[in-house]
């Protein structure tokens, strides 16, 4: 049996670059003092700004970014996989930027990278318009990475209701699948157990979804309720609200083989004929 500590971190990141990395710092240590192996960030884990003029000049190339140097530091250091859920981060080609997750190995170095695919271009009834395709560049390819831990799938927050894109990580071999979201208030009330629960049903696979909760600074209000959700579509582990922390569960990877064995639909699938009446 092999059997993985992992750890979500739920954040309320603001519009200030260094005092989320402080947050991020903190809690990271905090899920490693615990025995987490594996653990993952929010989506906007450096900086939550709905607006782009004001984020822009805080927003950095990825080389220059550094939150990400810190991150990595801090897994070479702690000798943990770590996603970071995302960062935004500026594009040399683009005057959008790319919501982006890191995969990094106990080494720190960066093993993936994933863009986010499907753009928040919304209006859920909160008070608040989202088009997240105005400042961000959508992603083009989904990112399937081996890790001494598991085969990990990269997913980012909006991602999750499409779910052929998870059909398609497992079907390619994926245990473990990241969701990092910054989830609102009002759509995280209604959805966010059932997709969640849901996709992790569907694959056979692990689900981590690391949240952003609460208030933020610039007006957005998210959900939080970070999940662990087994293959078989058990909540293990649920941040109780909005408030920041941690969250912890023992992954038995065996159990990826045997939810698949039990319910074999990734091998099951037909191709389907339309026929419009």
């Amino acid at each position: 049996m092999t059997t993985v500590r992992a750890a979500c971190i739920q954040m309320r990141s603001t519009t200030n670059v260094a005092t989320n990395l402080e947050d991020a710092l903190r809690l990271i240590r905090v899920a490693a003092a615990e025995g987490a192996e594996f653990i993952a960030t929010p989506e906007m884990t450096n900086l939550l700004d709905i607006r782009p003029v004001q984020a822009r000049p805080k927003i950095k190339l990825e080389a220059e970014d550094a939150c990400l140097a810190a991150l990595s530091a801090l897994a070479a250091e702690l000798g943990v996989t770590l996603v970071i859920g995302s960062l935004a981060v500026a594009l040399p080609d683009d005057d959008r930027f790319a919501n982006r997750s890191f995969l990094l190995g106990p080494d720190g170095s960066v093993l993936a990278r994933y863009d986010k695919i499907h753009m928040f271009d919304v209006e859920v009834g909160d008070g608040q318009t989202y088009r997240e395709s105005k400042a961000y560049r959508p992603g083009r390819e989904a990112v399937l990475a081996r890790t001494p831990i598991a085969q990990v799938g990269m997913t980012i927050c909006y991602d999750v209701r499409f779910p052929h894109l998870y059909r398609t990580l497992a079907q390619a071999g994926a245990e473990l699948i990241t969701v990092p979201a910054a989830f609102t208030r009002v759509t995280g009330e209604e959805h966010w157990h059932a997709l969640l629960r849901a996709r992790a049903i569907e694959t056979g696979c692990f689900v981590l979804a690391p949240a952003q909760g609460g208030l933020h600074e610039d007006g957005r209000e998210t959900y939080g309720h970070s999940l662990i959700i087994s293959p078989w579509g058990e909540i293990m582990a649920e941040a109780k609200g909005e408030e920041p922390g941690i969250i912890l569960a023992d992954l038995d990877l065996d159990q990826v083989a045997k939810a698949r064995a039990r319910i074999p639909a990734l091998h099951n699938d037909q191709e389907i004929r339309l026929t419009r009446l």
